[in-house]
């Protein structure tokens, strides 16, 4: 299981949204980079970098900073990035920036033949956020509500060819109210694709019961708020998270 930190980014600095509002941002840094040093200090080996004015504008508007974050750590930690990732160029644009894994959206439940032709090319280096609200797939920024069922769509990109889907409850994210972990042990039991969880975590608590599970296709957290209000200490959740793998292996 990997517990992974996420850095959202406005304007260029690292911010939380509280349900994905774009009027209740709260800054926790002008310097990413720092940030994710800080992050990769206390044990991350991955990143999630999310670029919150690409998602509500439709394209990238954080890349500097992202090539920033991406050189401020180690070649060893792996930088997943999304929001706005409409295009093959961008997509592009972030691989030769040396960004391991690129996040479609949006894009993905508009244009499946757009989606194949990337899963083809970038294979497991793109993965599907799919967010969720009430159980329906949201998109364009979480504005939108789409009329499609999550675990159904989940299961149309699982036949598309996708690996590796983020799997982000709306109302649970910025809340610090503990995840929905009925609609998540759902959705990996509907899926053979890996399944990142993310929003909601609060506590240590929050990460030894998605641990509990027992999903085996659940392989990773994603936690934003709860790491900057210190409700969650990173290093103690990867410790955990790591001694839980030595215990089942």
């Amino acid at each position: 299981m990997n517990i992974i930190p996420a850095i959202d980014l406005m304007d260029g600095k690292c911010v939380r949204l509280v349900q994905g509002k774009k009027d209740s941002q709260i800054v926790y840094s002008c310097d990413p980079p720092a940030m994710a040093r800080k992050w990769e200090d206390a044990g991350a080996t991955r990143i999630h970098v999310v670029d919150l004015d690409g998602a509500f504008e439709g394209s990238p508007r954080n890349q500097d900073v992202i090539k920033n974050i991406r050189n401020a750590v180690s070649p060893f930690v792996e930088i997943e990035v999304g929001g706005g990732i409409r295009t093959a160029e961008t997509i592009n644009e972030y691989r030769k920036m040396g960004i391991n894994y690129v996040i479609i959206g949006t894009k993905a439940i508009a244009d499946r033949a757009f989606l194949k032709n990337i899963i083809n090319e970038h294979g497991e280096a793109a993965i599907v956020g799919l967010d969720a609200r009430d159980g329906f797939v949201s998109t364009h920024g979480w504005t939108v509500t789409e009329g499609v069922a999550a675990t159904t769509f989940a299961k149309e990109l699982q036949s598309l060819g996708v690996r590796s889907i983020i799997y982000t409850d709306i109302s649970r994210d910025g809340m610090l109210t503990g995840p929905n972990l009925a609609a998540l042990q759902t959705m990996a039991l509907n899926v053979q694709m890996d399944v990142i969880a993310s929003g909601g975590i609060r506590s240590i608590e929050d990460v030894q019961n998605i641990l509990n599970l027992k999903m085996a296709n659940i392989t990773g957290i994603i936690t934003g708020k709860a790491i900057y209000e210190e409700t969650l200490n990173l290093k103690e959740a990867i410790q955990l998270a790591c001694e839980d793998f030595k215990a089942c292996n």
